[in-house]
């Protein structure tokens, strides 16, 4: 036996936690049989915890707010960048700060904990976004009702969106006329004005979202068609020779039939491209960021209309409208940010390419199964030259929703694991959570089990942004069952198996495990609600085979102690490297450090 044998063994018998030693064979060594144990799961607590903002800017002091009362006396609070302790403190308040590392776009957990004797015990964990520009890392939410309302009630509403780190709202049907999104007189904005569906919005409202919102440090985007204008636009100075015709003799304008009541007005689309609807649109949003410290435009459009023409005749191809459209909003507020929906990926190759901040993509059929959603964010990735994070709007149990009831958690948390294992994030989260395009719909409510599960993928969302959202380059990697508890088999994702998701980063591999080994669909949107939850796999003894000495294995998964992360035992023979998982609920990711 040589000395790098004993020392394994002699570890592994002693102290029965940690990395340990590796044992190196030639490559003609059989594949190993036995995967080491690890040390056990910590227990967890759950303690209340809050940090006072969404994102920080390197420096920034971080304030944190915990239920102190239900903390030993004993309490320490460890800071992580991935699996590595950056700094580590005790915990003697209810409030404390910590000054954010110098580094820029990071993410950080936050583990507060407690040790006695040989056994520690996790009491709460968050996350930390450092980083200078959202867009780098958007976690994109929305406001979609602006009735009148305390301060109270916004603070409510805003606290809940920054304890799941939202570091943007897009501000839904905030507007009164598309073409006329803010009603202004003599310079004084209205106090109040109808939107589309004839809802009374308010100005203090709107205005003390925004303001709650930065205090936050999140992002205020205004929402608005593209090309949107109401019956009898033209009295308000919109040009006829603007309108997009269904015929190239510019008989029938192109328009969205809206019932009225309630509607107000059908919606009549306008040329994108066209450089005067563009200065005339431009005009409007300035008389709004005059009133009103929104930080953006969000871009709304309808997808495909099919055939259309120009005034003159000529075919519009509206895709190729929107670049040039962003272009100029960009060009002419170049400290606003910009992004534009693309309605089932309609035009998102020019989107991609134009000055927008990020992707987002609002999903639909016959984009309808898990490896869709997958296969969109990878599109983005590849239109962007990987240069632009992606955000799905993707509506979870649509027909469910037509009568009130819950959300099917077991539907919403897949979901979200494949969403966010593929470097994506998911536009769910407001004043309720969204299942239906119109946003202000809210007839399905969130069960206690969902909202807890919620926040610690926010945490997981931003503690491991860095593996899930900056770069990389998703792989295969063979992953075997030595004890057959789980059934791998790489992406695409199939009933009855853990699908494994590969994506290289530095010097690490990560491996995403998906279970989908109990699921009833492979519809994401689980329409109906019949999702069911996964069956946990607990020590699931694994091997793969490694392209180099590995010098770390460890993992962390959204559904167990908070998102915590834990280093692994493993044994290296030669390229094959075997290891214990501790368990697999949903999703667990396992990362590997050569």
């Amino acid at each position: 036996m040589t000395f790098k044998h004993i020392c394994f063994y002699f570890f592994i018998l002693l102290v029965g936690a940690g990395a340990g030693c590796k044992e190196e064979r030639n490559d003609s060594s059989p594949t190993p049989t036995d995967a080491p144990a690890n040390a056990a799961t910590p227990a967890y607590s759950d303690v209340s915890i809050a940090t006072d903002k969404a994102a920080y800017r390197p420096g920034d002091n971080v304030t944190f707010t915990i239920d102190f009362a239900k903390l030993p006396a004993e309490a320490k609070v460890r800071y992580k960048h991935l699996n590595e302790v950056v700094g580590e403190e005790a915990v003697t308040a209810a409030n404390w700060t910590w000054k954010a590392p110098a580094t820029d776009f990071r993410g950080y957990s936050v583990e507060v904990f407690s040790t006695s004797g040989n056994t520690e015990t996790i009491h709460a964990t968050t996350a930390v976004d450092v980083s200078s520009e959202w867009k780098k890392f958007p976690r994109y939410g929305f406001l979609s009702k602006f009735p009148q309302m305390s301060d109270e009630q916004v603070r409510e509403v805003m606290a809940n969106l920054n304890e799941h780190h939202i570091n943007g709202i897009q501000f839904y049907d905030w507007h009164h006329k598309h073409h006329l999104p803010l009603p202004v007189t003599n310079g004084t904005p209205a106090s109040s004005w109808k939107d589309i569906i004839n809802r009374d919005i308010y100005f203090n409202t709107v205005q003390q979202y925004i303001q709650e919102a930065h205090e936050h440090n999140i992002k205020a985007m205004q929402y608005n068609l593209v090309f949107g204008a109401w019956d009898n636009a033209e009295a308000d100075g919109v040009n006829r020779e603007w309108f997009v015709f269904k015929d190239n003799t510019r008989t029938n304008r192109d328009f969205h039939p809206l019932p009225t009541p309630p509607f107000l007005s059908n919606i009549y689309l306008v040329d994108p491209s066209n450089t005067a609807w563009q200065q005339y649109l431009i005009n409007e949003n300035s008389k709004v960021y005059q009133q009103l410290d929104f930080d953006g435009f969000h871009m709304d459009q309808l997808g495909d209309r099919g055939t259309t023409f120009k005034y003159d005749g000529t075919n519009l191809n509206l895709a190729q409208t929107y670049k040039p459209f962003i272009n100029a909003v960009k060009s002419a507020t170049p400290a606003k940010y910009a992004v534009m929906n693309a309605v089932n990926q309609y035009g998102q190759q020019g989107i991609a390419e134009s000055a927008s901040d990020f992707l987002y993509s609002e999903v639909w059929g016959p984009f309808d199964t898990y490896n869709d959603l997958a296969n969109v964010i990878k599109q983005n990735n590849a239109l962007s030259n990987n240069t632009k994070n992606t955000v799905l709007a993707a509506y979870m149990n649509y027909d469910l929703s037509n009568n009130t009831g819950f959300f099917n958690t077991p539907a919403v948390l897949m979901t979200n694991a494949v969403i966010f294992a593929h470097g994506g994030a998911h536009l769910e989260l407001g004043e309720h959570m969204l299942s239906k395009e119109y946003f202000p719909h809210n007839n399905l409510q969130m069960k206690q089990d969902l909202k807890t599960a919620m926040q610690e993928y926010y945490d997981f969302l931003v503690a491991y942004e860095n593996l899930l959202r900056d770069g990389g380059t998703f792989n295969n990697i063979a992953l075997t069952s030595i004890d057959k508890k789980l059934k791998p088999a790489n992406w695409p994702a199939a009933t009855g198996s853990v699908a494994t998701l590969g994506k290289t980063i530095g010097n690490s591999q990560v491996i995403h495990l998906i279970n989908f080994n109990n699921a009833k669909t492979q519809n994401w949107r689980d329409n109906s609600g019949i999702q069911a939850a996964p069956l946990q796999v607990k020590d699931a003894k694994l091997a793969f085979t490694a392209n180099g000495t590995v010098k770390k294995v460890w993992t962390a998964t959204p559904d167990i102690i908070g998102g915590a992360s834990r280093a692994l035992n493993f044994t290296q023979h030669g390229n094959q490297v075997s290891f214990t998982l501790p368990e697999l609920n949903y999703w667990s990711m396992v990362v590997v450090e050569y």
